[in-house]
C-alpha cells in the first residue's frame, strides 16, 4: 500500500516567520522544502537584470518562458539558482520583494509557476511556504497553517534581517513597504493572500520561534 504523501502548507504575509517555521518543519519530518516566494523573486530579478519593465505583463510573461529556475536543498537552507547562478542573497533585497509582489498579481505568471510548485510534492512530501499554498496550490493538503504578525513586528524582523546583510533601512519606510505589499497581496484578482478555510492560524507577534514551532508541531501531530 502506497504511503500517503505528507503536504504541509505554511501561508502568511512577509515577515511573519513562515519561512523559518517551514524550514524547521521540513527538517523535523524529513520533507522537501518549497519557498514559493523565491520563484517570484527569482523571476523579478531576471526581469530587472534584463532591464525590462516589471509592469509590462506581456514582457514579464515572455521573460518567464525563457528562464531556468532551480533549487538545491542543504539541510534547512535552500539555494536558489537563476540560469545556473546562485542568487540566494540577491533575491532577498527590498527591490526584489516589491517587484515579486507586483508580478505575483499576473494571472499568466501564476499559471506558469503553478505546475513548478506542484512538482515539489513528491515522496515523502513537502513543506510549502507561500501566500496561496493552502488555498490554491495544495488545496487538498491535510495540514494547513497560516502564520501572521503585526506590521510593526514584521518590519522590525525585516530590519534586523537587512542589517545582518549590511543594509540600513528606516523602520517607518519598511512599515510603509510592508503595508503596500500586504494591500497588493490581499487585493489581487488571482490567488489573493488569505487563510484557507480549514487553516490553523498562528499569530507570532508575541511568540518565540520555539513557541511557534511547538504550536505548529502540536497541530500537525493532533490531525
Amino acid at each position: 500500500m502506497q504511503k500517503e504523501l505528507k503536504i504541509i502548507t505554511i501561508d502568511g504575509p512577509g515577515g511573519a516567520g513562515k519561512g523559518t517555521i517551514a524550514a524547521m518543519l521540513s527538517q523535523k519530518y524529513g520533507l522537501f522544502l518549497l519557498d514559493s516566494g523565491a520563484l517570484y523573486r527569482i523571476l523579478a530579478l531576471h526581469v530587472m537584470q534584463l532591464g525590462h519593465n516589471i509592469t509590462d505583463e506581456k514582457q514579464v510573461y515572455h521573460d518567464a518562458k525563457n528562464i531556468k529556475i532551480s533549487f538545491k536543498q542543504e539541510n534547512s537552507k535552500v539555494i536558489s539558482y537563476l540560469n545556473g547562478v546562485d542568487v540566494s542573497i540577491k533575491i532577498r533585497n527590498e527591490d526584489c520583494a516589491k517587484n515579486a509582489s507586483i508580478i505575483a498579481g499576473y494571472k499568466t505568471i501564476r499559471e506558469i509557476l503553478l505546475q513548478k510548485q506542484r512538482d515539489f510534492a513528491s515522496p515523502p512530501g513537502v513543506v510549502a511556504d507561500g501566500r496561496d499554498m493552502g488555498s490554491v496550490v495544495f488545496s487538498q493538503a491535510k495540514y494547513k497553517i497560516f502564520i501572521t504578525a503585526t506590521i510593526m513586528v514584521r518590519a522590525k524582523r525585516r530590519q534586523k534581517q537587512l542589517q545582518n546583510q549590511g543594509e540600513n533601512v528606516n523602520i517607518v519606510s519598511l512599515c510603509k513597504q510592508i503595508e503596500e505589499r500586504d494591500y497588493r497581496d490581499k487585493n489581487r484578482a488571482v490567488s489573493p493572500l488569505k487563510p484557507a478555510t480549514d487553516a490553523f492560524i498562528i499569530d507570532t507577534s508575541a511568540m518565540t520561534i520555539k513557541e511557534v514551532f511547538k504550536k505548529a508541531q502540536n497541530f500537525i501531530e493532533a490531525k
